[in-house]
């Protein structure tokens, strides 16, 4: 089952979420500040979050900053602040998604389901592992390792390398990629692809050459190559 967890301060719409989110067959966590969230994160391991911004103590743009240091789980903004700044903000930081207050329940579900569709990997207790030579990518734990270090990546970038990592030798255009990863509801330019595997090459410029690397095929799109 797929797990979400609600951070918001306002119990009354931390009931009406959860129940929404219980009848759409989700399991629900709720945390009520900053430091219940973090405990919870890291226990529960949740497919996505429901993040609040204006909590007491720790407010939501710290705790999104901590989460994207942990874990590419996507996260979906829920905010009474509705400036393009802050929405600009939310998602420049590594948001997913934003909402603002005041928001109809059943459509906060929906968000929900089109940004685990976007991210199909990032879903809770998978324990895949893959290794390619010096490169893992651990979707258990949402990390990539070169040599035994941590790869920093954005969840974009992330998505995008866990999705060519399952089809190793297969090319696909930027369409594609683009419907794959980034959602049918992506507006942007397919350029964001290029600059993806732009930076998922310099993250990865140790990956031993005589294994793997990603490539292009001119004309064609993109491909995770490993050596048979």
């Amino acid at each position: 089952m797929k797990s979400v967890l609600i951070v918001e301060d306002e119990q009354a719409i931390a009931r009406v979420l959860a129940a929404y989110l219980r009848k759409a067959e989700f399991e629900v966590h709720h945390a009520a500040d900053g430091q219940a969230a973090l405990a919870l994160f890291d226990s529960v391991n949740p497919s996505i979050v429901l993040l609040d911004i204006m909590l007491p103590g720790m407010d939501g743009w710290d705790l999104l900053r901590i989460f994207r240091e942990k874990s590419a789980c996507p996260v979906i903004m829920l905010t009474a602040l509705d400036d393009i700044t802050d929405r600009l903000n939310g998602l420049n930081a590594g948001a997913d998604d934003y909402m603002s207050k005041p928001f109809v329940p059943e459509e906060v579900v929906a968000r929900v389901n089109a940004v685990l569709r976007r991210n199909p990997h990032w879903t809770s207790g998978s324990q895949d592992r893959r290794s390619f030579g010096n490169l893992v990518i651990d979707l258990a734990s949402k990390q990539v390792l070169l040599n035994g270090a941590e790869v920093a990546l954005t969840p974009r970038d992330l998505s995008l390398l866990i999705f060519l990592s399952e089809y190793p030798n297969r090319t696909f255009t930027r369409d594609h990629l683009i419907e794959q990863v980034w959602g049918l509801d992506y507006e942007g330019s397919d350029r964001a692809v290029d600059l993806s595997i732009k930076r998922l090459r310099q993250a990865l410029s140790h990956w031993a050459t005589d294994t793997g690397e990603i490539r292009t095929l001119r004309g064609m799109g993109y491909q995770f190559w490993i050596a048979n």
